[in-house]
């Protein structure tokens, strides 16, 4: 009996891809592996543990074994190549994070795993599966409510699909914290677009069948009111990790 309590009060393991910058702390200005600290409370506060995921080449298979959920976190740019474009003046890539999160959503999608992905993380999902980017917002709309000024989180009012997972989870409108100068250009084939900003935006992706995978162009981290998306993506890593440890 002890053992089926135990098994049912497990704590998924949720990874997340870090940043690899230079940073200063204390008395030290060296190379680390960062994250915002808001994507470990939110993980937190929705039940899961949180587990650091430093770019170190090709994503190993062990690395897959070891999760129960995975949450592609925002940053930098995605290498326009990868996507069969040039790179736009403003684009500022980072190749490492490229090469290890790609292979890992891969493994993550081979394995069936659970994947909430977060602003460059949606936009990563997009071009693995065949999408492309659109490099500059302000070219395209002719202003820069997205990304109103460097270092800060604007509020952008987000429309949900009715017949939507993100809609299920988020409701009908999302107040949702963006600061993104792109967004998805051509939309990959096996995703369905599931929340627009007013301008015509798209702000969800969503699969319609096989395992939960759902991106939003905003960054629901920064919002400590309401951790629905996260829970979500919880639920499903318990139910996950269930299945696989049987």
């Amino acid at each position: 009996m002890a053992s089926n309590d135990s098994e049912r009060q497990r704590r998924p393991v949720i990874g997340l891809p870090t940043y690899s910058e230079r940073t200063r702390f204390g008395v030290w200005d060296v190379d680390s592996a960062v994250l915002p600290r808001s994507y470990v409370d939110m993980t937190v506060r929705a039940g899961g543990i949180p587990v650091l995921l430093p770019p170190t080449g090709v994503a190993p298979a062990e690395v897959i074994d070891r999760l129960d959920g995975l949450v592609l976190t925002g940053g930098a740019d995605l290498e326009p190549a990868r996507y069969g474009a040039e790179p736009h003046a403003t684009t500022r890539t980072r190749a490492d994070r490229d090469e290890f999160e790609f292979t890992l959503f891969d493994l993550a999608r081979s394995a069936d795993m659970p994947v909430l992905a977060v602003c460059r993380g949606l936009q990563l999902v997009n071009v693995a599966l065949g999408g492309t980017l659109l490099q500059h917002l302000p070219d395209v709309l002719g202003h820069t409510d997205h990304a109103r000024s460097p270092g800060a989180f604007g509020v952008t009012t987000v429309r949900t699909r009715p017949d939507s997972r993100v809609a299920a989870i988020a409701g009908p409108e999302v107040k949702a914290h963006c600061h993104h100068h792109q967004a998805i250009d051509t939309l990959a084939p096996q995703l369905t677009a599931t929340a627009h900003a007013a301008d015509g935006t798209i702000e969800a992706v969503e699969t319609q069948t096989g395992p939960f995978l759902l991106g939003v162009q905003w960054h629901p981290e920064e919002n400590t009111i309401d951790d629905r998306l996260m829970r979500a993506l919880v639920e499903q890593a318990v139910e996950y990790g269930r299945e696989r440890n049987r």
